[in-house]
């Protein structure tokens, strides 16, 4: 008998918790780890520790020194989804994750559409903690897309509507990932690590000094740096046949990070006959997330109407 009160106590604190906090919620949501072993090209550093900054709300707005990558879930509802999944690479200069403005927002923006959305949180370069850190972050990349296709079942995904999405040094990853996605960079397994589709928000295309960012230039790269490594991390230069589809947005007075970026990797697509769509706007600076008052504001609605003309969303 006190068994079974037990089991009824229980039952009515778990309706209790989804009805006071569940019901407050609107966006199913958890976080799971990216690597569930040893993290690739680590070195440990009990010193090292993650930093969060919040907002004047106590909200989480940055997160810096990432040492365990994570993904928080946004799932889309079923009677909008047509499958199609976006991982989102926030910026920060290789220095910092922006994850609420260039994470969470945009995350419950796309779920408003029908995309299940996929936050990233990576590893920022240092040699503190990586062997080679040039690679650390796309090794998170990769294993995110093979993440999310081992899943297709559980999360209910199409396997081949799975885009990337990245803004600033986030979208230099994000190009990264659509131009090196077949590089070896950890022993992996054999699932495809190549993404369906980029959008690109203001992104660090280029390594070379007369247009790249210099800051993440350097944090990703180091001061002193090869020609070599400079041209392989200028995915301009890395576009081919098999480069995903490719949407992007810039501003032309862009102090940060030139418009050059977008434009010169919009030329190596056309060259190479991959789809793009580069939208310029005559004001908007750097670092505007989903968008502010002005000119670059509507981006979000052309953005929509790009992934309706693709098919990876429903109209």
């Amino acid at each position: 008998m006190i068994r079974k009160r037990e089991q009824k106590l229980f039952t009515y604190l778990v309706i209790l918790y989804f009805i006071f906090y569940g019901g407050l919620t609107l966006y199913a949501q958890n976080v799971i780890p990216i690597w569930s072993n040893l993290v690739p090209n680590s070195i440990v550093n009990n010193n090292y520790r993650e930093v969060l900054t919040y907002d004047e709300d106590n909200e989480v707005r940055g997160i810096s020194k990432v040492i365990n990558p994570t993904l928080t879930i946004y799932l889309a509802d079923e009677n909008k989804s047509n499958g199609a999944a976006v991982i989102i690479c926030p910026g920060g200069g290789y220095s910092h994750l922006s994850i609420n403005k260039e994470g969470y927002k945009v995350a419950k923006w796309l779920n408003d559409i029908g995309v299940s959305a996929f936050v990233l949180k990576y590893r920022l370069p240092n040699d503190l903690i990586m062997k080679d850190k040039a690679s650390g972050p796309l090794q998170d990349a990769q294993e995110a897309i093979r993440l999310l296709r081992r899943n297709v079942g559980n999360w209910k995904l199409n396997p081949q509507k799975i885009g990337v999405m990245g803004f600033s040094a986030g979208g230099h990853l994000a190009s990264t990932l659509s131009t090196h996605y077949n590089e070896k960079v950890y022993n992996s397994d054999t699932i495809n690590a190549r993404p369906d589709f980029s959008i690109l928000i203001y992104p660090v295309i280029s390594m070379y000094g007369d247009i790249t960012n210099k800051g993440s230039k350097v944090n990703l790269l180091g001061e002193n740096v090869s020609a070599e490594l400079i041209d392989k991390y200028s995915n301009e230069k890395q576009v081919d046949v098999n480069t995903p589809p490719s949407f992007l947005i810039h501003a032309m007075d862009d102090k940060a990070v030139p418009v050059e970026n977008s434009i010169n990797y919009l030329l190596a697509l056309k060259e190479h006959q991959v789809p793009a769509e580069l939208h310029i706007y005559e004001e908007g600076g750097h670092g505007f997330g989903l968008g502010r008052e002005g000119a670059n504001h509507p981006w979000p609605e052309a953005l929509q109407k790009w992934l309706i003309a693709h098919d990876f969303v429903n109209e």
